[in-house]
């Protein structure tokens, strides 16, 4: 059984990227990273928010290539059942799919306002109403979920895939200031000690700046 590849683009910028390979990591599944170069199409598409499906992250295991990052986590799921990537209640379940659902389709302004950059810091940034309103939907999501299921994840006990699709929000709100309550300062707190997260975090700030458009000032 030969070991399976991840895709990847930059771990500094790439917020699909992230999530694919933290659902990955999050299953237990063994596999080696293939990172794309910054010049290519896909990577660029990914980072410029062109699209949320390109062909980053895609994930080759036993003949198989899965590319959408639900998709990814979906097959997880399939192939690594106690992993626990989906709840084990029905109704949890259902609620965590349409979580994550609406991260892998919404939120258009609060990726183009606040792009993913965790070596970047701007304290006081100034939030633009659209953004701010995709940024208190996110807040409400995950104040639900953690009421709901105890924390100190969106799903319990353990990090699941609603929590790798919103791990890149977490590093946006670090990274651009953005004001948060008791709960979910202590969430973004929980995903970020996550052993993967600091392992993603440390390849990050190793990334040289290779992407001249997004080295603008915000």
């Amino acid at each position: 059984m030969s070991k399976a590849v991840l895709t990847i683009s930059s771990k500094n910028y790439g917020a699909w990227a992230l999530r694919g390979w933290l659902m990955a990591k999050f299953a237990g599944l063994d596999f080696t990273e293939k990172v794309i170069s910054p010049d290519d199409p896909a990577m660029k598409a990914e980072i410029l928010l062109l699209s949320s499906s390109m062909l980053v992250p895609s994930l080759q295991h036993n003949g198989i290539k899965v590319w959408d990052t639900l998709a990814i986590g979906e097959y997880l799921h399939e192939i690594k059942p106690r992993a626990g990537l989906l709840p084990d209640a029905i109704k949890a379940r259902a609620h965590c799919r349409a979580v994550c659902g609406e991260m892998h389709s919404g939120f258009t302004s609060l990726r183009s306002a606040l792009p993913m950059n965790i070596k970047a810091r701007f304290p006081g940034f100034k939030v633009w109403s659209r953004a701010q309103t995709d940024i208190d939907r996110v807040l409400a999501i995950w104040k639900e979920c953690l009421a709901t299921y105890g924390g100190p994840y969106l799903f319990g006990k353990r990090p699941c895939l609603a929590d790798a699709m919103y791990a890149p929000v977490v590093t946006r709100f670090l990274t651009y200031d953005v004001a948060l309550d008791k709960a979910c300062t202590a969430y973004c707190k929980h995903v970020m000690e996550l052993p993967a997260m600091q392992e993603w975090v440390a390849a990050a700030k190793l990334e040289p700046d290779e992407i001249d458009e997004l080295d603008a000032e915000f």
